[in-house]
């Protein structure tokens, strides 16, 4: 390398030019990702898009290599290579992000990020500039725009709550739906069982906290303050997740 070969690389413009796009769009994803807090943030996918993009010019200039090779060997290429050895790479990176809290899985969509930034740097390796730019807005609109819509769905219960009331007993679901929702939390419906042998009515129930950080003790005890309730059970459902996977 020479200063003069130094300069002209840095003018070729058909290997600049997918440097840079790959440095753009993995900085404006990451960007995202680090705003929110995840794991993998802008250095992460910054370099993951610039690394992609640098394998696939290095994978489709083979015929630039300088190799001391005998006069009558050949060289077959495969330019698929390289982009399915760096996607295959690319899953043990993402596979680092995901871990399990509660009974939710944490980070796939941030594995899913990385992976497909992978693959963006892929695509401007190969000098296709506008289908990179494409995916790069496709990309940042999953991210931001779905991202919107997910306040508009309904939260995921946390808790299995079960009272148990005389039969003769005026409490009723109404009573025990205001109550949680007194507390902030947010009922779903409410199914009733009559015990004849025990005579007690159970009421079963799973609860949604939106904003709200659960401590089933405090709510066991502020529940029990009722009279009326005899029996009561406050379950977190992360509990009965890792139950079932024991």
């Amino acid at each position: 390398m020479t200063p003069d070969t130094l300069l002209a690389a840095l003018q070729d413009t058909d290997m600049m030019l997918p440097l840079l796009f790959s440095l753009i769009a993995g900085a404006l994803i990451g960007v995202e990702r680090e705003y929110h807090g995840k794991p993998a943030g802008v250095r992460t996918h910054t370099l993951v898009c610039f690394a992609s993009a640098l394998m696939t010019l290095v994978g489709a200039r083979m015929a630039e290599w300088v190799l001391n090779m005998p006069s009558d060997a050949q060289i077959v290429s495969d330019l698929a290579r390289m982009p399915h050895a760096i996607l295959t790479g690319i899953g043990f990176l993402g596979a680092g992000v995901i871990f399990r809290e509660g009974p939710t899985v944490q980070g796939l969509t941030t594995a899913a990020s990385l992976w497909f930034t992978a693959a963006l740097g892929i695509v401007f390796g190969v000098g296709m500039l506008d289908l990179g730019a494409i995916g790069t807005v496709a990309a940042l609109a999953v991210l931001l725009v779905l991202r919107v819509l997910q306040y508009f769905t309904p939260p995921k219960p946390v808790v299995r709550i079960e009272v148990g009331v005389r039969q003769d007993s005026w409490y009723d679901s109404a009573l025990l739906v205001s109550s949680l929702a007194a507390r902030g939390l947010q009922p779903g419906a409410v199914s009733v069982r009559q015990d004849r042998a025990s005579g007690m009515r159970r009421y079963m129930l799973m609860a949604a906290a939106p904003g709200v950080d659960v401590n089933c003790e405090d709510l066991a005890r502020e529940l029990q303050h009722d009279d009326e309730v005899q029996e009561l059970s406050v379950i977190p459902l992360e509990n009965e997740a890792e139950e079932a996977d024991s």
